[in-house]
């Protein structure tokens, strides 16, 4: 699988790790020829390939593939409740695009509640929010990636605990809880992390769950592991490392990315303190072009952290060398609060006890304090940071919301494509078809030789 291209198969483009891809409008078999190599640039729009809700699977590689092919990357925002998650969805409707919402540990075990302290807190907390999304994301219209974020050594039980939770939900609906998972193993020696790495994704093939690696360490401190006093050399991954990941992870599927450190750093950082160097990254696809002889320019899906305080210009050059997933958590993290704090200062005096308020020492001020009040100006602020990141990574106008709730997350196929058995991949539409033709002749001979 070094090309990541797809091939001419009668009306359909079939992908050479074997999905299949309608497209639309089917090309004409005159002008192109079977088995002939086409780019993927040959793709229609995304509204046409890739359905509105959680995707997974096909769909999830086709929307890689599109923001690969068309300069953009999609901001993952970590969310630790119902209301950053409803915001960050909100955002991407209001912007037509598509987003991922991920979690972290630390936001698995907020969500489920921080008194909890049994050992699956954190497992239970982050199905929850998934469970939460799959509820909700139908009804923003745009496609929605659901992802858990860093997973150091350390937290492996967690993401075995998720792993556990997409094998049941496969089993029941036929694709699994979460869209994607990252391991993060770059404190661990190269040859080790790659090599848990390798058997993670052999777990999730089947299932065709992404997997996001790191390799290479990203300063500052994020979710309890803390590299603030790492050696700056380690800040910055060489092409070798890169493609070493590629060669061993391409053999199992292509599902899969690599945050690879170019100077980056979690939190919010002074220009000037860390060398931000973009343009390593496409030292890095170039290598591998060269090792894979791929037609492809970007032969490899790069993700990028620790972005807060770029610069735009930064961020372009990233997404140009084939960054198609930027993680958003520092800045939202402050815009949820400054809409709270600006909503608390505007309204100080009306805050201050449940009765009495400039108005009259009896005039009630539950509209003030009523949560959904103060929390819903933190959405909006939240939202509104979100919008930024659509802009900052080109991901606005993308995909055209639609106005037609998905179909149901929590169980079934999409209905804008056609209906599959998850199983046996059979076209249900097709056999329903055949079976009421069939049906009906029956009757027919039937009533003739009455």
């Amino acid at each position: 699988f070094a090309t990541q291209q797809f091939f001419l198969e009668d009306r359909y483009a079939v992908h050479s790790n074997t999905y299949l891809t309608q497209l639309s409008p089917p090309p004409t078999n005159k002008n192109l020829n079977p088995g002939t190599e086409y780019p993927i640039h040959t793709m229609s729009t995304l509204m046409d390939i890739v359905p509105p809700g959680v995707v997974t699977g096909d769909d999830l590689l086709k929307l890689m593939d599109h923001a690969r092919a068309n300069n953009y990357a999609i901001p993952a925002v970590n969310c630790t409740s119902s209301s950053t998650i409803n915001a960050t969805l909100e955002a991407a409707k209001k912007n037509n695009a598509p987003v991922m919402i991920q979690v972290s540990n630390g936001g698995g075990a907020f969500f489920v509640g921080k008194s909890v302290k049994d050992p699956s807190a954190a497992v239970a907390g982050s199905v929850a929010l998934a469970m939460h999304v799959r509820s909700v994301a139908k009804y923003y219209g745009v496609p929605v990636v659901l992802h858990s974020d860093h997973c150091a050594k350390k937290l492996l039980p967690w993401f075995d605990g998720m792993l556990e939770a997409d094998e049941a939900f496969y089993a029941k609906h036929g694709e699994p809880l979460f869209s994607s998972h990252m391991l993060d193993l770059s404190e661990e020696p190269d040859e080790e992390n790659i090599a848990i790495c390798v058997e993670y994704m052999k777990r999730m093939a089947p299932m065709k769950i992404w997997l996001e690696m790191e390799i290479g360490i990203t300063g500052g401190e994020e979710d309890g592991v803390n590299n603030e006093d790492v050696d700056p050399e380690k800040l910055y991954t060489s092409p070798e490392q890169v493609y070493s990941v590629y060669e061993a992870l391409s053999p199992i599927g292509p599902m899969f990315s690599i945050a690879a450190a170019f100077g980056n750093v979690h939190g919010v950082y002074k220009p000037g303190n860390v060398k931000l160097s973009p343009e390593k990254l496409g030292n890095h696809q170039a290598y591998a072009k060269k090792m894979l002889k791929s037609e492809l320019d970007k032969p490899i899906y790069l993700v990028m952290h620790g972005g807060s305080g770029s610069t735009d210009e930064e961020i372009q050059l990233a997404v140009d060398n084939g960054v198609v997933k930027m993680n958003i958590d520092t800045d939202t993290q402050w815009a949820f609060w400054d809409g709270l704090r600006k909503f608390e200062a505007k309204n100080r005096e009306f805050l201050q006890g449940q009765i009495g308020n400039p108005n009259g020492a009896d005039k009630p001020n539950k509209k003030f304090y009523d949560p959904r009040v103060w929390m819903r100006k933190a959405e909006e602020s939240m939202c509104a940071r979100v919008g930024v990141s659509f802009e900052k990574l080109s991901t606005v106008g993308q995909y055209k919301a639609s106005d037609v709730p998905g179909y149901p997350q929590l169980g079934g196929k999409s209905d804008s494509s056609p209906a599959k058995c998850s199983v046996t991949g059979v076209d249900l539409e097709k056999v329903f078809l055949f079976g009421s033709a069939f049906l009906v002749g029956v009757i027919s001979t039937f009533l003739v030789k009455k």
